[in-house]
């Protein structure tokens, strides 16, 4: 039995682990993406995370590509009872700038996008909706009262916020709490075995004070710590390997081998372990990883029953830290 943890005071809860949709009709196709689908419920998974913008990086792709083939799978298994929608609003209707999305939290695109992204979902309410990622030029008054008017007109049930510093994290809280708008039960940041430092702190501290779930993204470090990339010679291997040369370095080979040694004890396989590590985590609610294949999904859901030992999580701490 998966025990549920609260994605803070919204009144929901979910699973220890998320399942991340970026991959979703980009790298999985349809087919393949129905199968993980299936096996992360089937599991005991709740939530699916999704996002406006995924994947308008890929060729001939505008965005909302993984929300729709969600939607897709709604409507053929009929399972929106059992599952819990995130998505995101803040980088579509953006310009490219330098190669990148800059992301824009104006209200009118935040309604705008909201609507497109249930007309895509084919569902009457979004679970969990985040601010993707900070837009300083947008006033947080304004950001955080269009998402409020989401929830009191019952289209989102929840408000997250992504990729915000421990300021702006606190300075989003004292908005909500000064204009009495619905508070902010979730913050999604960056966070995994070799890059700890990125939550831990500060940031981890101002989401945990204000009573707010944590689900981190890039918790397998773009698949480092599945160990498929061990040497400069693995970074082929996949289209994000090239992201990997940093954890090449430094304690990435150290965590490696922890995980190898923990691997050697339990029979699990190292993106299990890394995500059971992640689970165990002060303030974690979840971590959201994403599948390519049955397998991967397999790797992925083994770690909602994993039970690491303390002293496997401190050797575990040891390596990472």
């Amino acid at each position: 039995m998966v025990t549920k943890r609260a994605i803070g005071n919204s009144g929901l809860s979910v699973a220890p682990l998320a399942l991340g949709g970026n991959v979703f009709d980009w790298t999985a196709d349809e087919a393949t993406s129905f199968a993980i689908l299936d096996k992360f419920v089937d599991a005991g998974g709740t939530m699916i995370d999704t996002a406006d913008v995924y994947s308008a990086w890929a060729p001939g792709h505008r965005g909302g590509e993984s929300e729709a083939l969600i939607g897709r799978w709604l409507k053929r298994t009929g399972k929106r009872d059992q599952v819990i929608i995130a998505s995101k609003v803040g980088f579509m209707d953006a310009k490219m700038v330098d190669g990148e999305f800059v992301s824009s939290l104006d209200p009118q695109v935040i309604a705008r996008s909201c609507d497109a992204s249930l007309e895509r979902l084919g569902v009457e309410a979004i679970d969990l909706y985040y601010q993707h990622k900070d837009d300083p030029s947008v006033p947080l008054v304004d950001s955080l009262g269009a998402f409020d008017a989401l929830v009191k007109s019952g289209k989102i049930r929840s408000v997250g916020v992504s990729q915000f510093t421990a300021e702006r994290v606190a300075e989003a809280v004292a908005v909500t709490q000064a204009e009495g708008l619905t508070p902010i039960s979730a913050l999604q940041p960056w966070y995994n075995m070799v890059e700890r430092e990125k939550l831990e702190g500060p940031l981890r501290d101002a989401a945990t004070s204000a009573g707010m779930a944590i689900f981190t993204f890039y918790s397998l470090a773009n698949g480092f710590l599945t160990g498929k990339y061990r040497s400069s010679d693995d970074l082929g291997k996949s289209v994000r390997g090239m992201r990997n040369v940093a954890y090449l370095e430094g304690r990435g080979m150290r965590v490696l081998a922890a995980l190898d040694e923990v691997a050697a004890e339990s029979g699990a396989a190292l993106a299990s372990i890394a995500l059971a590590w992640t689970m165990a985590q002060p303030g974690i609610t979840a971590p959201i990883a994403s599948a390519t294949s049955l397998a991967q999904a397999e790797e992925l859901v083994a770690a909602l029953t994993l039970e690491l030992t303390a002293e496997q999580i401190g050797r575990l701490n040891d390596a990472s830290g």
